[in-house]
């Protein structure tokens, strides 16, 4: 992190510049002018230190994505945002721990923020906005989703697994508030736990396979997962059987569950 007192923008190595146009005794010997100027490292340029920091960050986030963070270096991150690996020890004194640690937050908040859609909608319509934001976050920025959700790094640590927790634990609250649940009891909480888990793999799945499936189909899948994994669970539980009753009450037959259901009735005669 960047203390208090460091300057608005990047220095650069202190250089002499010393004027070419002395004043010369006559007669006196010319003097030999000034070399070239040593060049800068390709692509350098000062920004100011928010700016450099974030962009640090951004380029750490590609670089832990595309390759196992392990594999990462500092003279890596540098050398892919034109800087010096002084310059990145400067803004994460604490090296690529401190580094990794602040791009899985910078891509945990960002996704955090697509969690909350307008209020308008049916709640599998609003589900499926939900969705649409998500995977459209993952289309934005696969390898930041990848190092995210990604784990087994030597890197990774209690700090880094509790980010991700994190992003969970607040897609668990969301979603069970989007459904007017304030106290989920053990069945509901697991029902909703692992559904996102399902949206989770299905999203890195969707990456590693090219992105085949186009994302409205894929985000209307999901959410008919969730309708029929709450079917299944409101069998052996009285409040999931309440929520998905309750759920279904406000949908109409153009709405997601609607249409699930109608198909289903087709396929089971």
């Amino acid at each position: 992190m960047a203390a208090s007192s460091t300057p608005s923008t990047d220095q650069a190595s202190p250089t002499a510049d010393r004027s070419r146009a002395a004043d010369q005794a006559p007669g006196s010997p010319a003097r030999p002018a000034a070399g070239p100027e040593r060049p800068r490292r390709a692509g350098y340029r000062r920004l100011p230190v928010q700016q450099r920091r974030e962009q640090l960050i951004s380029v750490a986030l590609e670089l832990f994505g595309s390759r196992p963070p392990e594999a990462v270096t500092l003279d890596d991150v540098a050398e892919a945002a034109g800087a010096s690996r002084p310059l990145v020890y400067r803004y994460f004194a604490g090296g690529k721990q401190q580094l990794y640690e602040a791009a899985l937050r910078s891509a945990a908040e960002e996704l955090i923020g697509r969690f909350s859609v307008a209020g308008t909608g049916t709640p599998t319509e609003q589900l499926t906005q939900v969705l649409a934001r998500y995977f459209a976050f993952v289309a934005e920025h696969d390898a930041g989703y990848g190092a995210l959700l990604r784990g087994g790094s030597v890197v990774e640590t209690s700090r880094t697994s509790a980010i991700i927790d994190e992003v969970r634990r607040i897609a668990l609250r969301r979603t069970l508030r989007q459904f007017g649940v304030r106290s989920a009891g053990p069945r509901l909480t697991l029902l909703v736990r692992s559904w996102i888990s399902v949206v989770e793999a299905s999203a890195l799945s969707w990456l590693d396979e090219g992105r085949q499936i186009p994302p409205e189909a894929l985000c209307a899948w999901l959410v008919d997962q969730f309708v029929a994994m709450a079917g299944a669970a409101a069998v052996h539980d009285p409040q999931t059987a309440e929520v998905l009753h309750a759920l279904l009450a406000l949908e109409t037959a153009e709405s997601p569950a609607g249409v699930l259901l109608a198909r289903l009735r087709a396929v089971w005669g």
